[in-house]
């Protein structure tokens, strides 16, 4: 009975943290039903989104900072379109900016597979585009707004190719020339940027290079509302490896120190990522900001550098505009596998998420490999589910005696109480042996859903027959009826309550389990449905042993 009561706990913890998430996606991140954008907004240029120069680090006073109204950008800007094997890019010809970009291999539906994921885009309010510039204390240099010259209006990275260069040029009467240089690679969602700066003026130039993410606060199309997954800011240096930043608190967030080592800055979503990443070892200033028109920036800016008279130098970034591999990302920048978001339980939640690649590796199928993973986990607690199950088929034993207590006493609790207590002890039973083993599976199935929802791997996954997308619900709701099927057997193996209301309350669990689990990514339900079963096979076994008198 305890164990009756230690599930029903468990029961309205999780749906405390439905509720919790349910609350979170209509009150913490503020929900705008959008379309694609037929007749939407373009994004404005607004320059209070260039950055102001970085503090010093190094010598550079006396130098002017450049006004915003000189930043201003011409309104001749050209769009240059680039296909590489998996992405689709726009870049404007001002600033060079990613104004939008498309995930070839990742599809919005199984059912429609050239409507793919268009993960950045410039109008509103599906506002999401990548900006980098130059910035200086002397000089005027090319920022997100100043319009560059383009070779072609469209590149594409041909069979055979590896790399594929777009090269955008300024230069001014003053004799500084910049060249932009964005490199795109086969199979790779990095792309390298290079500034090529040349001083052929008579003074010393003072530069930084800004990189920043500008996003409205919207949710992405297709994502299953039910379930809560973060969507804003991340930034990751030598100082803080991984901080979250809500849109809310973007405009008034600061940096711990003034510059930092390293890492990067991302604005992220279920499932996919865009992000700025810093060399190893460069001084970064990072910045948030909160625009108008809900816009919001993440960014960072170098250190200030004097370029000499006659010479020139090469600012070095990349991007990573992809989905949330973790393999890929830990390539372009360790920390950045840190965005696919286990939470609190990321000490579990990481080698489960090893073991279930390293059997898809073997099986080829994540649905299989979701259920030999089952298998592994139920095998791991055998020793503390065997007790629970041994605890519970004693238990079950004694309903007759226990039956007869509760009618003896009907009316007066506390001597029912404590002739129940007298029966454990004399019957040498421990009602509570059987909480131990679930309190302690608790954290493993939570961890085990926070990798199941968070791994993009999965979104999409085939298994078989019916169940064609493991990261959608089930079309048919079979297994949600299936695993309601189940929590009704493995409750008819157990004692039944003492308590007329909470044997009712517990009887109505597997449907009220039923009804939830159909609003969830089935690779989940096949997980609980599995489990379930072995549960079922075991406690079965367990029961006939202990009446047997094993």
């Amino acid at each position: 009975m305890e164990t009756q009561r230690l599930i029903l706990i468990v029961a309205l913890m999780i749906t405390t943290l439905l509720l919790w998430q349910s609350w979170e996606i209509r009150h913490g991140q503020p929900i705008q039903n959008i379309s694609y954008e037929e007749g939407a907004k373009p994004l404005q240029p607004a320059d209070e989104s260039v950055p102001e120069m970085p503090p010093e680090i190094a010598s550079a006073k006396g130098l002017s900072i450049e006004t915003e109204q000189q930043l201003t950008p011409s309104a001749e800007a050209k769009t240059i379109r680039i296909v590489t094997d998996l992405l689709d890019i726009e870049i404007s010809s001002a600033g060079g900016d990613i104004r939008k970009a498309s995930l070839l291999k990742y599809p919005i539906e199984l059912q429609e597979p050239d409507k793919v994921i268009r993960l950045m885009n410039d109008t509103m309010p599906r506002l999401f585009v990548a900006q980098s510039g130059l910035i200086s204390r002397n000089a005027k240099l090319p920022d997100h707004h100043t319009v560059y010259e383009a070779e072609k209006s469209e590149y594409r990275l041909a069979d055979g190719e590896d790399e594929l260069k777009v090269n955008l040029i300024w230069q001014n009467e003053e004799g500084i020339r910049v060249v932009k240089q964005l490199t795109f690679k086969r199979d790779s969602y990095e792309i390298d940027i290079d500034y090529l700066v040349e001083n052929r003026t008579n003074k010393p130039l003072s530069l930084a290079m800004y990189r920043q993410l500008q996003r409205g606060d919207y949710s992405i199309q297709g994502e299953n509302s039910f379930i809560y997954t973060f969507t804003g800011a991340v930034v990751s240096n030598s100082i803080n490896r991984y901080e979250k930043i809500q849109f809310d608190d973007m405009e008034d967030w600061q940096p711990e120190h003034d510059y930092a080592q390293g890492g990067y800055i991302a604005m992220l979503q279920h499932y996919f990522t865009s992000a700025w990443l810093a060399n190893d070892g460069e001084d970064n200033r990072f910045y948030s900001k909160a625009l108008s028109d809900g816009r919001y920036v993440i960014g960072i800016s170098t250190a200030e550098k004097t370029l000499p008279v006659g010479e020139s130098e090469t600012l070095h970034t990349r991007m990573f505009i992809g989905p949330k591999d973790q393999e890929r990302m830990e390539l372009a920048s360790p920390d950045l596998r840190l965005t696919v978001d286990y939470g609190i339980l990321s000490v579990l939640a990481e080698p489960l998420f090893w073991l279930l690649r390293f059997i898809h590796d073997i099986l080829g199928n994540w649905g299989w490999s979701i259920i030999v993973l089952t298998i592994i986990i139920k095998l791991c607690f055998y020793p503390l589910t065997d007790k629970q199950y041994r605890s519970m088929a004693n238990l079950r034993k004694l309903q007759p005696k226990m039956e007869a207590i509760k009618e003896r006493h009907d009316g007066d609790r506390q001597k029912m109480g404590q002739a129940m207590m007298e029966m454990y002890k004399k019957e040498k039973v421990n009602p509570l042996a059987g909480c131990l083993p679930i309190l302690v599976q608790i954290p493993v199935f939570i961890a085990l859903y926070w990798v199941l929802v968070e791994s993009v791997e999965i979104r999409q996954a085939d298994f078989m027959w019916w169940l064609n997308d493991l990261s959608s619900p089930d079309p048919y709701y079979i297994l949600p009826l299936l695993m309601a099927i189940s929590m009704f057997i493995m409750q008819r193996l157990s004692p039944k309550p003492s308590d007329p209301i909470q044997e009712k309350v517990m009887m109505s669990l597997p449907i009220v389990f039923g009804i939830f689990f159909a609003f969830f990514p089935a690779g989940l339900v096949l997980y609980w449905f599995f489990n379930n079963l072995l549960s079922i096979l075991q406690q079965w076994y367990v029961t006939k042993k202990v009446e047997a008198g094993g």
